[in-house]
């Protein structure tokens, strides 16, 4: 059985040697998909009977790993000296570090990673993080897959 849940949060990044508009720094409402298999728990009296996972311990895992960290920063690539050293002069500012350019396909990447020991260690080996798909813009998106 699969089951999938979306998170939404707001970020800025820039695509340093892009050849439009996203080398320029700006921002996305990026939502999150998150989508894990497993059997169907059943244990009579369990408040996850029923179920391959709670929908909240889903979201409470992604939210806590990867929503939280990058919910209203600026995601950076650590080559992109001047921005980051721009960002560093700014008091308090949210800032993450990525080692690769912060595209779609590479924060997709980025996020399944992270989750895929979250769940398995959490819930065990019936559980797997099949899918982590970053939309973008709505129209547009990157799947990262087990």
């Amino acid at each position: 059985m699969q089951i999938t849940t979306r998170l939404e949060f707001d970020a800025g990044h820039r695509i340093p040697s892009h050849k439009s508009q996203c080398r320029n720094l700006h921002g996305h409402r990026y939502a999150m998909e998150i989508t894990l298999s497993g059997n169907i728990i059943e244990l009579e009296g369990a408040s996850d009977n029923g179920m391959v996972m709670d929908f909240s311990d889903v979201k409470a895992i992604a939210k806590r790993c990867v929503v939280d960290q990058w919910d209203h920063a600026f995601l950076v690539y650590q080559d992109d000296t001047a921005v980051l050293a721009f960002l560093r002069s700014l008091p308090n500012h949210k800032t993450v570090v990525f080692n690769r350019v912060p595209t779609a396909e590479n924060m997709a990447a980025e996020a399944f990673r992270i989750l895929q020991a979250e769940y398995h260690d959490t819930y065990g080996t019936q559980l797997k993080l099949e899918r982590v798909r970053l939309y973008e813009t709505p129209n547009s998106w990157a799947d990262a897959l087990a």
